[in-house]
């Protein structure tokens, strides 16, 4: 009866709460609040999620339901500061070591594993992909230019791409993200600035926090702790230069894992937050009118 009792409690009490225009799916693992990073690699799931620093180097498969299905520890890897995961074609898996909250960092990289549901095994071997902006010279760099944190990437034509955050403060914040594109192959590489977004001048809503592209390659997400931005129409890898769509979450929180369920979906997490808010698993039309 108190297990029952506590079940109703917890319904009502997500059922009250605003979720602006999301639709909760589920609560995540207690052992998950501070979730990073998601990717699926298939409709059904499981959904493939990372914790930032000071976690393990584990990787979590977790059903729709908000359940961990699977646990993979990475080999060859530590989480220095994990902060987004990505997918190519073939179902290899990236895992971006790239946070670098105070632009100090000379060790940025992304480990590739194979996908975890072709492994007979709880251990999953990474291979090393380093890289570096060539555009930084100092660590850290004047406050001015605090643009070497990164939270976002994905995979694109046998190349990475990733969105830098912008760390300045609230009183020199531009909302600059700088796009890097780097070869998805291990080595130690330059990193190429190819183009610049611009996103809205409130530091704590339009920072960068994690990137998707659909699964026909025709859209890319960019998510904040209270939107998203959609590019669309763009040719080869000039994404920003695109379409774009800026959809109001009509919901803000600490919103750190975007992905694409299908080219008309995203699935998006937050981190647990005050008042015990957050650590939840949303979805969200493309179709609302953003």
């Amino acid at each position: 009866m108190k297990k029952i009792l506590l079940i109703l409690v917890a319904l009502l009490t997500y059922g009250c709460q605003d979720y602006g225009d999301l639709t909760f799916l589920a609560k995540l693992p207690k052992g998950l609040k501070e979730n990073s990073g998601i990717e699926i690699l298939s409709e059904e799931g499981p959904l493939w999620i990372i914790e930032d620093s000071k976690n393990k180097n584990h990787i979590y498969g977790v059903d729709l339901s908000g359940n961990i299905v699977s646990e993979f520890k990475i080999a060859n890897a530590k989480n220095r500061d994990w902060e987004d995961i990505a997918k190519d074609g073939k179902g290899n898996l990236y895992i971006g070591d790239f946070g670098n909250n105070r632009n100090k960092r000379k060790d940025l990289c992304i480990y590739k594993i194979p996908n975890p549901l072709t492994s007979d095994s709880k251990e999953l071997n990474a291979e090393k992909i380093s890289f570096y902006y060539p555009e930084q010279i100092s660590f850290p760099p004047n406050r001015r230019d605090y643009v070497y944190d990164a939270e976002a990437f994905f995979f694109f034509n046998e190349f990475l791409y990733i969105f830098t955050k912008n760390r300045m403060s609230s009183k020199l914040f531009d909302g600059r993200s700088l796009v890097y594109r780097i070869p998805a192959r291990p080595g130690n590489h330059k990193a190429e600035l190819i183009n610049l977004f611009v996103s809205c001048e409130e530091r704590l809503n339009c920072q960068i926090s994690s990137a998707s592209i659909s699964p026909d390659n025709t859209k890319v997400a960019l998510l904040s702790h209270n939107r998203v931005w959609i590019f669309s129409d763009f040719k080869d890898d000039d994404f920003i230069d695109g379409k774009v769509e800026i959809h109001d979450l009509g919901h803000s929180s600490q919103k750190e894992g975007v992905c694409f369920k299908d080219n008309e979906t995203l699935l998006i997490t937050d981190e647990l937050g005050k008042k015990r808010s957050g650590r939840n698993l949303y979805e969200y039309s493309l179709k609302a009118e953003p």
